[in-house]
């Protein structure tokens, strides 16, 4: 009985081990017949050594060149109102016309007493030269001409006042007073800009103060036109630096024919250096961005001909449109630039047939 069951635990043994070994020899086999995956292909750019334009950027506020708040010096009824409201006048042009029919009437009366004056003085003149009068006689009729001269003058003057008229050209704000109102002395009318050329105002840290001069370039850009940049030059450099901010004042004007930038925009000023920084560059997406550090996918052969991949950490700077200025590599070195998502340290690559090499 006991010879019989080892017999069958051998048996039992043998047919496991067969099929064991044969599973086995199954398995080596498919695995022997398997090929490796073929390398991921990807796109490539290379590092390119540049040279950009060096700026001192500032965040300014536009201010025109002109800006006043037009009012009448004397009071009256308004009789015409020919300003156009947010239209453009030119230096002279009537805005406003107050009521002066009675002002007219007390200069058609001052320039009777001039003319009698006139008469008075030329008499006295000729009676003086005939000795029939004396010098004071003479000298008072002098003075009650230059009276009656300046009595004319002074009305004149007031009649000008109630002709409202646009002190230079530029362009109006909205009118705040209404054809048959009454104005009284100081009270506004209407509000009057030129706006060409226009200033832009903003301040630097006082360690620029040896990089900046008058008659230096200047480019801004303002959000009502964010791909449109503006020109212009520094016209004036604040003496003073201010003792609670320690900032330099700075004043640049730039042409504005088109009147599209107007007072009170905001606006990103850039201070043009005039020597250019040499940098290494790559396009954005050939970066990989995260919280412990900037990194890139570094192309280098093998020394059987194929080329393979390496993580290298990065410092990113400065983004000019599609560029990155960057630090930690060399020109002309090859990196990844699309196809990054499945990459790891040391993996076979191939480059993409398609694809070509980024230019700045």
């Amino acid at each position: 009985m006991l010879k019989r069951l080892l017999l069958t635990l051998l048996f039992l043994a043998a047919l496991l081990g067969g099929l064991f070994g044969l599973k086995y020899q199954r398995i080596t086999e498919q695995m022997a017949q398997q090929q490796p995956p073929p390398p991921p292909v990807v796109s490539a750019t290379t590092v390119q050594a540049e040279h950009w334009e060096q700026h001192l950027s500032a965040i300014g506020s536009l201010v025109a060149v002109r800006h006043v708040a037009i009012a009448s010096e004397v009071a009256g009824k308004v009789t015409a109102l020919p300003l156009i409201e947010g239209g453009s006048v030119a230096a002279g042009d009537l805005l406003l016309s107050l009521n002066a029919d009675s002002d007219q009437a007390t200069l058609a009366g001052l320039k009777a007493e001039l003319r009698l004056a006139e008469l008075n003085f030329q008499r006295t003149e000729s009676l003086q030269r005939d000795r029939t009068l004396s010098k004071s006689d003479l000298d008072t009729a002098r003075a009650q001409l230059d009276n009656a001269r300046a009595q004319v003058s002074r009305q004149q003057a007031l009649i000008a006042k109630k002709q409202i008229v646009a002190p230079f050209t530029g362009l109006l704000g909205m009118r705040q007073v209404e054809l048959g109102a009454y104005l009284e002395p100081g009270e506004p009318i209407v509000t009057l800009q030129q706006l060409d050329p226009i200033y832009v105002e903003y301040t630097l840290p006082e360690r620029h103060l040896a990089q900046v001069a008058v008659g230096q370039p200047v480019r801004l850009s303002v959000s009502a036109w964010p791909d449109e940049r503006f020109s212009g030059t520094i016209s004036v450099i604040e003496p003073q630096i201010d003792r609670d901010s320690r900032t330099l004042r700075l004043r640049a004007t730039l042409a504005n024919p088109t009147q599209r930038l107007r007072s009170g925009m905001f606006a990103a000023v850039e201070t043009l250096l005039p020597t250019p920084k040499a940098v290494l560059t790559l396009p954005r997406n050939a970066i990989s961005y995260a919280p412990y550090g900037d990194s890139v996918y570094l192309i280098t052969p093998t020394e059987t001909g194929t080329l393979q991949v390496n993580r290298q950490p990065v410092s990113s700077g400065e983004v000019r449109g599609e560029r990155v200025a960057i630090s930690g590599l060399a020109a002309d070195a090859q990196v990844v630039s699309a196809g990054h998502v499945k990459l790891r340290n040391g993996q076979q690559v191939r480059l993409a047939t398609h694809s070509t090499l980024e230019q700045p």
